[in-house]
């Protein structure tokens, strides 16, 4: 039998407030929350520190709704520069134990240190000095699940924080996690939670000894990865930062300053979505096959609409073409827009063959100027910054992007 891989998943407690706080120490002790406009009542909170999540604030909820839960509450302003930067930091770190780190989010990492044992020693040693190095070095804390696969590190991860080591092996997984509800199972949300509960499936061990080929007719594919996930079967490999993953989708949304009202609102957003979006499709070496957009407006409602491409893209143009005709389509133009989230969906490798007729080839020669023209600047922003070059549409707009 191979002997197991040591795999870790940090997770950074309460992320943006923590760094927010580490330039407001004054507030250390005090229930703070992170918001797009802390002026706005209508604001939303986009993370909070743990004072703030005992009074039962959560992400997402209004400025309004969070301040009748707590009056005292401190909103401070996001800054998602330094964010990023704070996350090259933290995985600069963990570069130092091994070479095989995987960022899941902003603020979250997996890490095999399987083969770092003769230099750091065990996993739960490990775990240790990095937390140690993180506090030391950027003044933040974390919580780190150590397991022999990715799901149960994430998962110890979550199973105690703040600032906690917590290590789920292969004897006390079913003593720690089994007992849980489902709903706490990574992958689980609250509608297959719902569905579980439906039929008697109540606690992560209740799915474990559940019926793998029930679980796939009720949930397709991930009814049997829900099988695989609990009971410890789940092996994919930590994916080195900077290797091509197996990706499903690549997207980018925004919450603005103000409503959006009318096609020009919306046009100038879609040229900010679609410009990040094609940019990070090539980054990864990818196009999509679809488009989906997802939309809420200021009472929270939402509509979700995706349509499939005439051929695989990463251009802006082409983004940003079927993104408004799912909005005209679907959407009143002159109701008041809060968020769009613009995503490619259906992502093949860019070097994908494509069969074209006789009418696709003026076409084409068109979308190959658009795509060496867009690499150019690609290269531009490689070499001087984001900010380096911008879409001439969204200068000087008042709806909060950034004029990149």
């Amino acid at each position: 039998m191979l002997k197991d891989r040591t795999i870790l998943h940090c997770d950074m407690n309460s992320f943006y407030a923590s760094v927010e706080l580490l330039s407001h120490p004054e507030f250390a002790k005090m229930p703070v929350a992170v918001c797009g406009d802390p002026k706005s009542r209508h604001g939303i909170v986009l993370a909070k520190n743990e004072i703030a999540k005992a009074f039962g604030i959560v992400t997402a909820e209004t400025v309004y709704s969070a301040r009748r839960k707590c009056p005292n509450l401190v909103l401070l302003a996001a800054h998602h520069e330094k964010y990023g930067l704070f996350s090259e930091k933290i995985n600069e770190i963990y570069n130092r134990f091994t070479d095989l780190v995987e960022p899941f989010s902003i603020d979250e990492s997996w890490l095999d240190v399987t083969g770092s044992h003769d230099l750091f020693g065990s996993g739960e040693e490990i775990a240790y000095k990095i937390k140690a190095t993180v506090r030391e070095e950027l003044g933040l804390t974390q919580s780190i699940g150590v397991s022999f696969n990715k799901i149960f590190a994430k998962m110890g991860s979550e199973y105690k924080k703040p600032d906690a080591v917590t290590v789920i092996s292969r004897e006390n997984y079913q003593e720690l996690l089994w007992p849980l509800p489902v709903g706490e199972m990574f992958t689980v949300g609250r509608s297959t939670a719902k569905k579980l509960i439906e039929i008697g499936i109540r606690t992560i061990g209740d799915l474990a000894r559940s019926d793998q080929r029930l679980l796939t007719q009720l949930f397709g594919k991930h009814g049997s990865q829900l099988y695989e996930y609990v009971n410890g079967l789940e092996d994919s490999a930590v994916q080195p930062a900077g290797s091509k993953r197996d990706m499903k989708s690549v997207g980018n949304g925004i919450t603005f300053k103000r409503d959006l009202i009318g096609e020009n609102d919306i046009r100038i957003a879609l040229d900010s979505l679609c410009d990040t979006v094609s940019g990070r499709l090539r980054k990864y070496g990818l196009k999509c096959e679809g488009v989906k957009v997802d939309i809420k407006d200021p009472d929270f409602k939402s509509i979700s609409r995706q349509c499939k491409l005439l051929a695989p893209t990463n251009l802006i143009a082409t983004l940003r073409d079927a993104a408004m005709s799912l909005i005209q389509k679907n959407w009143n133009m002159n109701a008041p827009i809060r968020l769009i989230t613009v995503t490619a969906i259906h992502l093949v490798g860019e070097d994908v063959s494509e069969q074209m007729n006789f009418l696709d080839s003026a076409e084409n020669s068109g979308g190959e100027r658009n795509e060496k023209l867009e690499r150019t600047v690609d290269e531009i922003r490689e070499k001087y910054g984001s900010a380096s070059i911008t879409r001439g549409r969204i200068i000087g707009n008042d709806i909060g992007i950034k004029e990149e």
